[in-house]
């Protein structure tokens, strides 16, 4: 039995995700088609100006802007941020320093450390387990 091999296609709004862009701001016609694994990977590679522009001043998905903020998603929405936002616009809100960002970035700052705690008392735990 022969099994012929289909090249693997992602949709736009997952390549877009992957790439760290907002799709509503990619060309219509990366938007409107499929992106092959080829496709895909020659983007990364070699990204064409619009990708280029895209990464270096937006819009930005939340993900990106909760990043570029150091604060989680749910973060964003509760500082009532809950668009895509340009570079400009992220380092304005930096530059401003409003209550909620630094409230956020401190609980932010807490879940990493606990994050942290428990990562040490599991790698013990599974040390005295092994002795």
């Amino acid at each position: 039995m022969k099994s012929h091999q289909t090249a693997q296609t992602m949709k736009p709004a997952t390549a877009a995700k992957k790439l760290g862009v907002y799709l509503p701001a990619t060309p219509a016609e990366f938007q409107e088609g499929v992106v092959s694994r080829a496709e895909f990977n020659e983007l990364q590679a070699d990204p064409p100006a619009w990708l280029s522009e895209l990464r270096q001043n937006g819009p930005h998905p939340r993900p990106v802007v909760a990043a570029k903020l150091g604060v989680s998603i749910a973060g964003l929405a509760r500082g009532g941020v809950t668009e895509a936002l340009t570079t400009e616009q992220i380092e304005a809100i930096k530059s401003e320093l409003p209550e909620w960002l630094e409230k956020e970035r401190a609980t932010q700052a807490e879940v990493r450390k606990e994050t942290v705690r428990i990562k040490k008392r599991n790698a013990e735990r599974a040390e005295r387990q092994g002795s």
